[in-house]
């Protein structure tokens, strides 16, 4: 699996992928991604909206769509089932990694999609060529399959508390973890699930944005007792953080990760 790739790299294959702006940020942060995209962004990106691109049919936030209307958004993106995308953003909470996961839970090649790592900030600081130009798409018919496996609902977890299956992982903060700073969407309690291990996505990315090394994810991993040899699942506020741990398991691993879609955003409901 390529999960990551350069931002040298990217600079010489800029013709050969297909480049999507994933940029998300959290409600409370007062940034307006699509409108940062317009003004600035990587030549040939198309801007991927995680809001619009999800289930509109579901009160919760960005979850997974419908088989049939994913064909018609990658469709939409120009994107074909043998091209090689990678997704980058310019986001606090890594969001790129949601699209990367989303495009392998509906059987994308996991060799074929990619997140940029560092993102938009270290493709800036590098002060790699930008544009503000907006690419000429063409439509494509893209044929999805759609994997269950990859995904688990309230009810699993519930039952997991009891059985023990899987190792339920949450990225969110210590402190919102511990119920000790409020959820920034309202309406939820704080706090965590019942026997979930804590592991703030933060802890697995250095200070310029890149993913640690191989080696030390996994002494992360090891640290905080997350067990080899038992499954996992991973959670965090709505959906978006849970699969950056997603990523960094799936660079220890090989393995494609489970996610709990509706992570706290329905979990923590009042």
């Amino acid at each position: 699996m390529k999960q990551l790739v350069s931002t040298d790299w990217l600079e010489k294959n800029l013709n050969k992928v297909k480049i999507l702006d994933a940029s998300w940020h959290l409600p409370n942060s007062n940034r307006k991604a699509e409108e940062e995209y317009k003004l600035n962004h990587i030549q040939n990106s198309i801007f991927f909206d995680i809001d619009k691109y999800s289930n509109q049919n579901s009160p919760l936030p960005h979850m997974l769509p419908q088989e049939k209307d994913w064909e018609i958004i990658v469709s939409s993106l120009g994107i074909k089932n043998s091209d090689h995308v990678v997704v980058y953003d310019n986001s606090d909470v890594l969001s790129a990694c949601r699209v990367w996961y989303t495009f392998i839970y509906f059987g994308h090649d996991p060799n074929l999609i990619s997140v940029l790592d560092g993102g938009f900030s270290k493709w800036l600081i590098e002060k790699k060529s930008t544009s503000k130009d907006t690419s000429k798409i063409i439509e494509t018919k893209y044929n999805a399959v759609e994997d269950n496996s990859l995904v688990i609902n309230k009810e699993q977890v519930n039952e997991n508390i009891i059985n023990k299956k899987f190792q339920l992982i949450d990225a969110r903060s210590e402190k919102r973890f511990l119920g000790l700073q409020p959820e920034p969407r309202e309406g939820l309690r704080s706090g965590h699930v019942k026997n979930s291990i804590n592991l703030p996505f933060q802890l697995l990315i250095n200070e310029d944005g890149t993913f640690k090394k191989v080696n030390e994810l996994k002494r992360i991993f090891e640290e905080k007792k997350i067990n080899n040899e038992k499954d996992k699942a991973f959670l965090c506020g709505s959906g978006v953080t849970s699969t950056v741990l997603g990523l960094a398991y799936s660079i220890i691993s090989g393995k494609k990760p489970v996610i709990y879609d509706g992570s706290w955003a329905e979990y923590g409901l009042n």
